[in-house]
């Protein structure tokens, strides 16, 4: 699993073990720590001062803001319709929809959350470990939950 040269990682950033990650056709901005195991596709984009933790998928469409914390074993959607194949044809790249989510400057993900697509994190957001995201999280707000639901409102931004 290596880190392609079409990869754009800012200065200060660090990859804990380059060679048990898979990143490709990503940026990361400065001052970035990404762990072990994880991958990040080509069109993700991660900011500066975020930490990436280990065992996290990061797909194609998914922009990480800066001071972002993706806690370890995060996965991220792209296709609210995944199939692999229609009337008996292998679906190909041209067959699908890719929805973009954005994660806000200073969210926080919890350990095992799954992220599904089309959605935004707010800004200061903080998802509760192992929770599954559905919709957009307000600005602020602390979701858990399967599905993830709105528990409170955090006192302070991030």
């Amino acid at each position: 699993m290596p880190i392609s040269a079409n990869v754009r990682i800012g200065e200060g950033s660090i990859v804990f073990h380059p060679e048990l990650v898979n990143l490709y056709g990503c940026t990361i901005g400065e001052m970035t720590k990404i762990g072990t195991f994880v991958e990040i596709q080509a069109g993700a984009s991660v900011g500066s001062r975020c930490k990436i933790s280990s065992h996290t998928f990061l797909c194609e469409g998914v922009v990480i803001e800066d001071d972002v914390f993706v806690g370890h074993g995060v996965l991220f959607t792209n296709d609210r319709y995944p199939r692999a194949s229609k009337n008996g044809q292998l679906l190909t790249a041209e067959d699908w929809v890719m929805e973009p989510t954005v994660v806000r400057r200073g969210a926080s993900i919890g350990s095992g959350a799954v992220i599904l697509c089309g959605l935004t994190i707010g800004e200061g957001a903080m998802i509760g470990a192992g929770a599954v995201v559905t919709g957009d999280v307000p600005d602020h707000a602390l979701v858990a939950g399967v599905p993830a639901r709105l528990l409170r409102r955090l006192d302070s931004p991030a």
